[in-house]
């Protein structure tokens, strides 16, 4: 099984990994904050459908057509757990290769939201407070590596969570026995 984890995963870690890197190189500063969400997000659900293609293909070939939910969802969080791990390579390659300061892009742009919004004075200068110690902890690799791994891997979760539930009935998506 650890074959077909490593398998699935590495390859939805570059499905997921690999648009990242080359639309922030080719794209570094030309795309907003809210569509680089949107589409990373969006990539994160196509490569984490391989888990659900991974665990059916398990079911369906090596096991006969059964397979038990928590041996499903094990499978899942394993493949989403290496998947997790190419993408925070890839987040830290992006890192490396552009010299991007994410973190500060994003502690501006929502200290300008929560400014537009109205707060008071001593709300955003507390809030401001709080973005430049999230900037001093997103500098050290030993907060930055879980924080990114923790982005993507609930998605991976929760996707191994559903596809684990739907294929434990053998009935769904049967392949017909000849």
């Amino acid at each position: 099984m650890s074959h077909i984890i490593l398998r699935y995963g590495v390859l939805a870690g570059l499905i997921v990994g690999i648009p990242m890197f080359g639309s922030i190189v080719l794209l570094h500063g030309h795309i907003s904050l809210t569509w680089g969400m949107i589409i990373g997000y969006t990539t994160m659900l196509i490569a984490f459908s391989l888990v659900f293609v991974a665990i059916k293909r398990h079911r369906d070939s090596d096991l006969g057509g059964v397979i038990r939910f928590w041996q499903a969802f094990g499978l899942g969080l394993g493949i989403s757990a290496v998947a997790s791990v190419v993408y925070v390579v890839a987040w830290e390659a992006v890192l490396a290769t552009t010299q991007m300061d994410f973190i500060g892009q994003y502690a501006t742009a929502v200290i300008e939201k929560k400014k537009a919004s109205g707060v008071s004075a001593e709300a955003l200068a507390k809030f401001t407070a709080e973005m430049e110690a999230m900037k001093a902890d997103y500098a050290n690799p030993l907060y930055r590596l879980p924080m990114t791994f923790i982005e993507i891997f609930p998605i991976g979760a929760l996707v191994s969570l559903i596809a684990a539930a739907l294929l434990r009935n053998r009935r769904f998506l049967a392949v017909p026995r000849a």
